[in-house]
């Protein structure tokens, strides 16, 4: 017998009003069908609201056009050119001699983006490496740095002293590596992975990128054009599905190029980018039968952005979940965003605060309409996401994400009644609150659970306690949000910013304000560096945290790729979810 859901409708005060016709709903899980009658979304005209002078635009990306998303990329002939492609890579892999010659190759596998074909085979030869680490050579900067980078990423304290042979007697480096362009490229990369309190790593990033800019004369174009952009932004910092499609061009044009190697690289990368259509398909059906956007229009509907994010955080096929989660995650972090920065009254907010923190659905009767219509979304699909989670590891983890929830919304009230006040924080005060109200933990406690991996009581308190993984991912994406957003939020008097904090605390220009604030990232790069030799998670899960941070820089990069879908939001989304690249399979040409 199908249970019959009555919503009662809301007292009509305004002729402004959306209405969908009736649909009914099924709770899969618990096999529930609710008859779902739409209602009008009412606006009383006598409340104030902040969101008058707001202009989000509706999202360019509409359901028809996501529906139509499907690649040519599966199917059999493509899976078996990929094994080929695999065992030719394994025995490249064997085959290598030399520390040297396998960092090479483990790079260039990380930059296309395959690394995660090979896991086991990099992994040990990693370890390997790491066993010799006493044999760098000493005499070649570049391999020196890259033996140095290649460890540190993969979770090795190797010690800065090693690049003291190319520095002189006064402690700075030797003006004679300024010669060797590949090398000063390869030791500014390295450098990036500092992690606090170590001063020859920050005087190579100083040296090297000083030289870098001033570099003339005939430079190969290849060389030329990773310079330039290392220097807009650092390998380490970098999106890296983002990177694997910009290498695979630079790669083409290597003269070491294995064919093998990047006709790999680009089938795995339209092969995963159908995973990704598929994913985008369903989640596209979610956000449409859910209905949270056609009910509170005044808020940012972005869901293929939303998307995007999730690839940031997690690309690789085996993380379906993961997306599936962290896409939910990022529609009502921005919904709510919007409920507390642009609509909502105080007492409004207060008592959505309140509900959330209870979490409990009698707390939604206080409510009005449109705060219900989004707790009840958020609710349910918090449960079902819990419920998953219980039925396969037996671990109720609802606690954890409902903290989750609760500790950032309390961080957007916190920031709602210092603007409703006046009130300028200091930029201390405003850190403190902002890393929670960046919603970059929300995002890496549903991340944790979402990918399957084990469950201790140690991570979990490292979660619960807000490790320093999770701090340093969340204010990375708090700070590269205020880079970008500070502007717009000055010209509308919004909600303060750190940049606005610190205008107004040292009394310095927007320009000032913006280089502290980039010295900050610098300094939280350096903290979530050493936090990766020291943090009780899995590797997997330590990468996801710092792909928060990556991608946060990426999609802020140019501006607010979230609220704003502008040309360069639109290509990223282009390039890594719509279009494949070209590829040759058996000298077929297949451009799909």
């Amino acid at each position: 017998m199908a249970l019959q859901l009555h919503v009662p409708t809301p007292p009509v005060t305004s002729t402004r009003s959306l209405y969908r016709a009736p649909r009914t709903l099924q709770n899969t899980h618990l096999g529930l069908r609710f008859r779902c009658f739409s209602i009008p979304v009412t606006i009383d005209p006598t409340v104030p609201r902040r969101s008058e002078h707001y202009e989000y635009q509706p999202t360019i990306w509409d359901y028809d056009f996501v529906e139509s998303l499907e690649s040519s990329f599966t199917g059999e002939i493509y899976t078996n050119r990929i094994a080929k492609l695999k065992g030719n890579v394994r025995l490249m892999l064997e085959k290598a001699v030399g520390s040297l010659a396998q960092l090479e190759l483990i790079d260039v596998l990380e930059r296309l983006g395959i690394s995660y074909l090979f896991e086991e085979e990099i992994k040990r030869s990693i370890n390997n490496i790491y066993s010799k680490k006493d044999k760098f050579l000493k005499d070649n900067l570049y391999a020196t740095a890259l033996t140095f980078r290649m460890l540190r990423q993969h979770g090795f304290q190797v010690q800065q002293d090693v690049f003291k042979v190319y520095m002189d007697e006064t402690g700075g480096f030797k003006e004679s590596i300024c010669q060797d362009v590949k090398g000063m490229l390869s030791l500014y990369e390295a450098a990036h992975l500092v992690a606090g309190g170590e001063k020859i790593l920050d005087e190579a990033i100083s040296f090297t990128g000083k030289h870098l800019r001033d570099l003339k004369g005939n430079i190969d174009p290849n060389l030329a054009a990773q310079v330039s952009r290392s220097l807009e932004l650092p390998y380490h910092w970098r999106m890296l599905r983002s990177e694997a499609r910009w290498f695979m061009d630079i790669y083409e044009k290597d003269k070491n190029m294995s064919p093998s190697l990047l006709q790999l690289a680009k089938l795995d990368f339209n092969m995963v980018q159908a995973t990704l259509q598929k994913d985008l398909r369903k989640m596209s059906r979610w956000w449409r039968n859910l209905g949270v956007a056609t009910k509170l229009t005044f808020a940012r509907d972005r869901l293929v952005e939303s998307f995007l994010w999730s690839v940031g955080i997690a690309y690789e096929p085996q993380y379906a979940r993961c997306r599936e989660w962290l896409t939910k995650v990022m529609n009502f972090v921005l919904i709510i965003d919007d409920i507390y920065d642009v609509y909502g009254t105080l007492e409004e907010l207060e008592l959505f605060t309140d509900a959330v923190e209870r979490w409990d659905h009698k707390s939604m009767n206080k409510l009005p309409y449109y705060m219900k219509v989004c707790f009840l979304a958020l609710y349910n699909t918090t449960n079902e996401m819990a419920y998953e989670i219980l039925k396969e590891q037996g671990w109720d983890i609802l606690p954890y994400l409902t903290k989750s929830w609760a500790n950032f919304i309390k961080a957007m009230l916190v920031e709602f009644k210092w603007y409703n006040t006046g009130y300028t924080p200091s930029l201390k005060e405003y850190l403190n609150n902002g890393w929670v109200s960046s919603s970059g933990s929300v995002f890496l406690v549903h991340a944790f659970f979402a990918t399957s991996q084990k469950i201790t009581s140690e991570v979990l308190e490292g979660l619960e306690k807000n490790n320093d993984l999770l701090y340093c991912a969340s204010m990375m994406f708090r700070l590269s949000n205020d880079i970008a957003t500070s502007s717009a939020e000055l010209e509308r008097g919004d909600v303060p910013s750190s940049i606005y904090c610190y205008m107004r605390e040292a009394n310095a220009s927007e320009k000032d304000a913006r280089n502290h604030i980039r010295g900050i990232i610098k300094d939280t790069w350096k903290r979530l560096n050493r936090t990766i030799f020291e943090c009780p998670f899995d590797p997997a899960f330590v990468g996801m945290a710092v792909n928060l941070a990556r991608t946060s820089l990426f999609i802020y990069q140019y501006g607010d790729g979230l609220g704003v879908e502008d040309s360069k939001s639109k290509a990223h989304i282009l390039s890594l979810i719509v279009n494949p690249v070209e590829v040759e399979v058996n000298n077929a040409q297949f451009n799909i």
